[in-house]
């Protein structure tokens, strides 16, 4: 193995000074133990790191936060309020009770990840952690690591037949200085399903690990929004494993935010499963520095299995986005379909867009491409619509939501996919003043 820089431990040894390990029971902490040796023989991201040229790590590797106020929303209604769900809620990442639903529904199985890992023995055992080593080959993901190693909470949730209804995991901001770091296991039987939702920015600063092992005939469904908070920073990481005819599908909507660092790792280890993973970020850098990386990687290790990776960005004011996607097909995975379409909306000359899709492809009877661009407003399209009598600035949030628009519709559920592009159009209405 080759030597880690000393910047890198440097960096890592003033991280950890600032964490404790959870306790836990005999798997938990042999889990933890290993997460904790993975992250000591990598370090910490540098900006050297081929997977973070795009996206400076600094004031993620920091001991504290920078401090984030929290952001007043005015009042406006909660994300995914009319949907009929049940609520966990995370405040600066410690779980809330009082303000949580019971955790008990038809057809699926929920706990603490806290009180999970104190028992000996536990289902959690067997994905706590490997969906994350695994993702670690053939791109380190030290944040991954670090949040294996010392995430003290988040849920274990065990879906045996089809969810009642969806489970909305709510993470509320309350401390300019708090540093959030929660974990959560989703395992998902043969023929299962389940919707799972997200919302809030969590914490002044976050680090997120999801793993979420679907088997096969299984339907996962993910919809999450970041929160609006200006100052806020995040680093969060989605570990799939999909069995065969299974489907996996998530959607990442982002407006505002400091820094966010948003990493999917999908490995299709079944015949006929679909991956289907997207996002639509909104960044404006007038008020505050906006950066936003998705960062995927998909591995087609299967017969006839479909992925499709669609992100668009809308940036202006100086905001930056960066989309790094790779499609991995293994020899033997013939008649592979894997689609990436990475596309930018710039709306002032001052704002980046930074790409690098990769296609790496061992087996011959494959239908695998990328496309990306990055360009202004269609002026014709905006003089179509000015020319009969729609203003300016109406005009331009009109044609910014059908940009967003392929995104969105790779959203399941078309009442939550109308919800979010009414919630865009009001938050464009708003910015209009």
């Amino acid at each position: 193995m080759a030597a880690v820089a000393k910047p890198k431990i440097d960096a890592l040894s003033a991280r950890l000074s600032a964490l404790a390990t959870p306790e836990g029971g005999t798997w938990a902490s042999a889990a933890r133990h290993a997460a904790r040796a993975r992250l000591e023989a990598m370090g910490l991201p540098g900006p050297r790191d081929e997977y973070w040229r795009f996206t400076r790590p600094a004031s993620l590797n920091a001991p504290a936060p920078q401090p984030a106020a929290v952001f007043d929303d005015g009042g406006e209604a909660p994300v995914f309020g009319e949907v009929d769900r049940l609520k966990i809620v995370f405040v600066d990442g410690v779980f809330d009770a009082a303000a949580s639903d019971p955790l008990e529904m038809a057809g699926i199985e929920i706990e603490r990840l806290a009180e999970a890992a104190a028992t000996d023995i536990h289902w959690a055992r067997d994905l706590f952690g490997v969906l994350e080593a695994r993702g670690q080959d053939p791109v380190e993901r030290p944040f991954a690591a670090l949040n294996t190693a010392f995430a003290a909470d988040g849920v274990v949730i065990r879906v045996t037949g089809t969810a009642a209804r969806p489970v909305n995991l709510i993470y509320r901001h309350g401390s300019e200085t708090s540093d959030a770091i929660l974990h959560h296991v989703v395992k998902l039987e043969e023929g299962a399903d389940l919707t799972l939702l997200e919302n809030g920015p969590a914490a002044a600063r976050f680090n997120k690990v999801l793993e979420v092992d679907v088997a096969d005939g299984a339907a996962f469904h993910h919809v999450r929004t970041q929160g609006r908070d200006h100052e806020r920073q995040a680093a969060t990481h989605i570990f799939a494993r999909l069995g065969t005819k299974s489907t996996f599908k998530s959607f990442t909507l982002t407006v505002n935010g400091r820094l966010t660092r948003n990493e999917t790792v999908v490995e299709m280890l079944g015949d006929d499963a679909v991956a289907h993973v997207a996002g639509a970020a909104m960044g404006d850098g007038a008020q505050d520095p906006f950066h936003h990386d998705d960062t995927v990687f998909v591995t087609h290790d299967a017969v006839n299995c479909e992925s499709r990776q669609v992100f668009k960005k809308v940036l202006r004011n100086g905001a930056v986005g960066a989309f790094q996607g790779k499609i991995l097909v293994k020899p033997g995975a013939q008649k592979t379909d894997g689609y990436q379409k990475s596309q930018s909306l710039l709306l002032d000359e001052d704002s980046t867009f930074l790409v690098k899709p990769e296609l790496e492809i061992y087996a011959d009877d494959v239908a695998c491409s990328h496309g990306s661009t990055s360009g202004a407003i269609d002026e014709e399209a905006l003089f179509y619509l000015r020319s009969r009598g729609v203003p300016e600035a109406i005009a331009t949030d009109l044609l910014v939501l059908a940009f967003l628009a392929d995104a969105i519709a790779e959203i399941e559920d078309e009442a939550i996919a109308a919800d979010i592009t009414g919630r865009l159009d009001g938050w464009l209405q708003r910015r209009r003043g």
